[in-house]
């Protein structure tokens, strides 16, 4: 059966993974880092995608992400990862594919799963086990959207802007939700509707999005939406 063609709608914000094939390391120094960091920003600006969280590990990227055009995001991803590749063969001197086929990405509900997504991507790190806490990362957005660095790269969404009425209202009240943390089951949900294609959203977002686009949007045709509530209980964490 062949696969359906991947949903990508302009004005609505997208989580996106791209994984190293056979989970291999993708990057193996700050200045692949640094290098793959420029080409997103590049391409993002030159095809008007506005990045709004991002996260680096060793084998794979998170992007969350706005189009302002149905082939932004497509071509974008394109062009980074054919430039991204062209280098890393180089410079290791190595052949062969670095990415573990086209990446995967899935339309989020922006008011219900938007912070949820940020928080799930700065998380990454801490769940590797690489840092205690997400402001020790430094191949995140994070320390952008806490206020302890300048990010290039990053376009604060209109949902951060509304955390606060300054900038040190909106830091402290990021910093707080991604204390908080991302239940395991909101990872769940994040990851699986990432890696299948389907669209997140609650069901009257998911009706108005299959009327406008004219495709099928989930898995199956009766079933409960995912939900995704920040935890008041630490142990739901």
């Amino acid at each position: 059966m062949a696969r359906q063609p991947r949903l990508t709608v302009a004005g609505y914000p997208h989580h996106i993974i791209q994984r190293g094939n056979d989970r291999q390391w993708i990057v193996r120094s700050d200045r692949d880092r640094g290098f793959l960091l420029e080409l997103m920003h590049d391409y993002a600006k030159e095809n008007a995608v506005a990045i709004h969280a991002y996260v680096l590990m060793d084998n794979h990227f998170h992007l969350l992400a706005t189009p302002a055009t149905t082939e932004g995001l497509p071509v974008m991803m394109q062009a980074v990862g054919r430039r991204y590749v062209r280098y890393y063969n180089g410079w290791y001197q190595r052949t062969g594919a670095l990415w573990e086929g086209r990446y995967k990405s899935t339309l989020i509900e922006t008011e219900r799963y938007l912070l949820a997504c940020m928080a799930y991507i700065d998380l990454n790190p801490v769940r590797a086990g690489m840092v205690a806490q997400a402001a020790d990362y430094p191949w995140s957005s994070h320390r952008h959207h806490v206020g302890l660095n300048v990010d290039k790269l990053v376009t604060p969404h209109a949902l951060y802007w509304g955390l606060g009425n300054t900038p040190f209202a909106r830091e402290a009240a990021y910093a707080a939700l991604v204390q908080a943390g991302v239940s395991a089951h909101q990872q769940e949900a994040l990851t699986q509707s990432t890696l299948r294609g389907w669209a997140l959203g609650e069901a009257q977002f998911m009706d108005e999005l299959q009327k406008n686009t004219g495709r099928r949007l989930t898995q199956a045709k009766a079933g409960r939406p995912f939900s995704v509530n920040f935890p008041n209980n630490p142990d739901d964490l």
